[in-house]
């Protein structure tokens, strides 16, 4: 990152002495060997506070320190890069909300699909969370498009919210497509990536960058049924995010392909600057790119009193991004001292990236390690995010 984006934690209104505690907690799990490495920022005013690299990881045949320039595969952070370029179709009026996806891509109108709407792909109220997606099926228009034809619905749209990990996803990427006439990793580059300054910003990385990337591995033990209730857990349910579907983003062809649900890679400076972007919608020409108007729609809740059928919390989600809400914050993968108004999106695996409104702080964790803790993954989120939140003077 050039020296342009870059400042000294006091010229930002940041405590050094707070940052460093940040940094000491994210090394915790490093020196212990639960994760190999991890990289952070911090970033506030437009610019950089800090960036830190911990520990080391494989770069296929090679093992090596990481450093400030490592990717790192962010899983579900994606979905905020995926969102925010469809909110610019919406802006432009090129996408509606409320039309039914059906009407832009026809394949879509089968097994009572032809109710969905826009809205519903970026809530998780759509109806079909484990319809099933592949990288591959991005090859081709035609192949993704035979696949939505194929998906049924779980639930009636709009009645319900559970969480859809990948599906909802693919079908908004394809509709900025349909819409925008243009691939949708291009769509990324050009419209978001380069006007923010930001080449690292990338969904669907070349063989060329590949060498960069952080390789994926799991670490620790996975907990039982009786692990969970005798911590007071809920016992999750199964997903689609299996350790063979993770591990798949080690191989060259699918990191090409970019998959919108959870497939960017990016550095942790780039994505908490992608987030400073999200506070005030301008490039770093100060140039406008999302309106006030197209925020205040996106950051604001759209789900009322739907709740998380895993702990029973309300689930306040913007369009395509989760907003920090009330005191049940820590259950939607904020830290203690985040605003209401704090917005983002999590990763599988323990990736974080998040903006508060309240402070001008954006923060960015990302990590090669998938921890099969994921009650240990989720104490160390909500302690990173806290201890980011407070970093204020």
């Amino acid at each position: 990152m050039t020296n342009e984006r870059t400042a000294t934690p006091e010229s930002l209104g940041i405590d050094p002495a707070k940052l460093e505690k940040l940094f000491e907690r994210a090394r915790r799990e490093v020196d212990a060997g639960l994760l190999p490495s991890c990289q952070l920022a911090v970033a506030r005013r437009g610019k950089l506070a800090a960036v830190r690299a911990l520990g080391r990881a494989r770069f296929g045949d090679v093992e090596r320190e990481v450093d400030c320039d490592t990717l790192y595969v962010i899983f579900s952070c994606t979905k905020a890069i995926t969102s925010a370029a469809a909110w610019l179709l919406v802006q432009e009026g090129k996408l509606g909300l409320g039309e039914r996806v059906a009407d832009a891509i026809p394949e879509f109108a089968t097994n009572g699909k032809d109710a969905v709407t826009v809205e519903q792909l970026f809530t998780h109220t759509s109806g079909f969370p484990s319809a099933p997606s592949w990288p591959k099926d991005w090859a081709s228009r035609e192949a993704l498009r035979a696949r939505f034809a194929r998906w049924r619905l779980n639930w009636e749209p709009g009645s319900r919210f559970e969480y859809h990990p990948s599906s909802s996803m693919w079908v908004i990427a394809a509709l900025v497509e349909e819409r925008s006439g243009l691939a949708f990793g291009e769509f990324v580059r050009t419209r978001l990536a380069e006007p923010l300054g930001l080449p690292d910003l990338r969904m669907g990385t070349p063989r060329s960058h590949h060498r960069r990337v952080a390789d994926l591995v799991h670490a620790g033990t996975a907990l039982t049924p009786e692990d969970f209730r005798a911590r007071g857990w809920p016992v999750p349910p199964v997903t689609e995010v299996t350790e063979e579907a993770v591990e798949r983003f080690n191989l060259a062809d699918v990191r090409e392909v970019g998959v919108p649900g959870g497939g960017a890679t990016t550095t942790a400076a780039a994505l908490a600057l992608f987030y400073q972007a999200l506070l005030d919608g301008r490039t770093p020409d100060g140039r406008a790119l999302w309106s006030p108007e197209t925020l205040a729609l996106a950051r604001s809740v759209r789900t009322g009193e739907l709740v998380d059928p895993v702990f029973g919390k309300r689930v306040h989600r913007g369009l395509g991004v989760c907003l920090a809400g009330d005191a049940d914050r820590v259950f939607r993968g904020f830290g203690h001292g985040n605003s209401e108004q704090a917005f983002g999106h999590n990763g599988a695996g323990g990736q974080i990236a998040w903006a508060d409104p309240a402070t001008g702080v954006s923060f960015a964790y990302l990590t090669n390690g998938f921890d099969r803790d994921v009650i240990r993954q989720a104490r160390r989120g909500v302690a990173l995010s806290s201890l980011a939140a407070d970093l204020v003077v």
